[in-house]
């Protein structure tokens, strides 16, 4: 049975090996978790806070924000701690399940937000460009059915890849070199023609990458053509400022994930596989609230209004 579970387990070399400064690395990415659950918990306490912050908070807009914030939390909490935890106690072993575990969790967090972008730039494109119907045409029941359709097709994603890759014969190596089992790592390893599954992989994530870039491309032409047509400079500094913090959330979110699943195996190398998916992994779940609360005067304000409520209390207290 010992022997058994060995030969099962999985091997996560990780970018740890790669550095000459191990532990330094390791409390660097500690204080980067850390930030970034504290700062997307943070964001999504302002939003779904209904005392002593702005009315413009409950919003759609902020709605799809808080989600966002929600499935960057769960995201890094599903590479991040294991990755530390084997740097700690010095094993890198996973076991096949909870190497699926992990990958099933990816996958439905990544291909979730992928359309969860979407449906921001949509929000925005109908806040901007069609703002009398706003209140009808995402009204709170088309918010909900438009989270919910962003959350099924993230976990069709993966249902779709997990049971695939996870029984494929694996008679070789078990060394996946990438710091969690994302699926082209874990594809190498197997000892089969792969070929015809790399295949329909590259045309699910051309088509899952695809439809929601088509949706963000045609929203933001049409918000574009509609800010150049505003008399007041005011509304068009306002529009461009919403716009330009999703767009940078977008270049981030989809530029990584062009690169990991659409670019030719040619192009990777294992060393830039796991620093392009920290971008995504690691990187995006703390700027995505520094992008949209320092840049958002309504988040900015309902911060200073929670802080000094908090000042408030602590003095009475006293």
């Amino acid at each position: 049975m010992n022997n058994y579970t060995t030969q099962s387990d999985f091997t996560l070399v990780g970018f740890f090996s790669q550095s000459k400064h191990p532990a330094l690395l390791a409390v660097v990415i500690f204080v980067v978790f850390l930030m970034a659950l504290s700062g997307n918990a943070l964001l999504i306490l302002l939003i779904l806070s209904d005392i002593h912050i702005p009315i413009h908070l409950h919003i759609p807009m902020y709605f799809f924000i808080s989600q966002l914030s929600l499935m960057d939390m769960m995201y890094i909490s599903v590479t991040v701690p294991k990755m530390l935890m084997d740097q700690v106690l010095g094993s890198h072993k996973i076991s096949a399940a909870a190497c699926g575990m992990q990958m099933f969790l990816y996958l439905t967090l990544a291909g979730s937000e992928y359309f969860l972008l979407a449906a921001m730039s949509y929000d925005h494109y109908v806040a901007i460009c069609h703002p009398l119907q706003y209140p009808v045409l995402m009204n709170h029941r088309v918010c909900l059915l438009l989270m919910s359709v962003c959350w099924i097709l993230g976990s069709l994603d993966g249902f779709m890849f997990t049971p695939v890759t996870m029984t494929f014969p694996f008679c070789g190596s078990r060394e996946i070199h990438h710091f969690f089992c994302e699926v082209p790592a874990v594809t190498k390893l197997s000892c089969s023609d792969t070929w015809l599954y790399e295949t329909l992989m590259y045309v699910c994530c051309v088509l899952m990458l695809l439809i929601p870039v088509t949706v963000i491309s045609g929203s933001y032409t049409s918000i574009l053509l509609t800010v150049l047509r505003m008399n007041s400079a005011e509304g068009r500094k306002k529009a461009l400022a919403t716009c330009s913090s999703h767009m940078t959330v977008v270049t981030l979110y989809y530029g990584a994930a062009i690169y990991t699943y659409i670019f030719p195996a040619s192009l990777h190398t294992p060393e830039k596989d796991m620093v392009v998916s920290m971008f995504y992994t690691i990187l995006t779940p703390l700027l995505n609230p520094l992008i949209y609360s320092f840049r958002n005067k309504n988040v900015t304000e309902a911060m200073k209004k929670l802080l000094g409520v908090s000042t408030l209390f602590q003095e009475t207290v006293k």
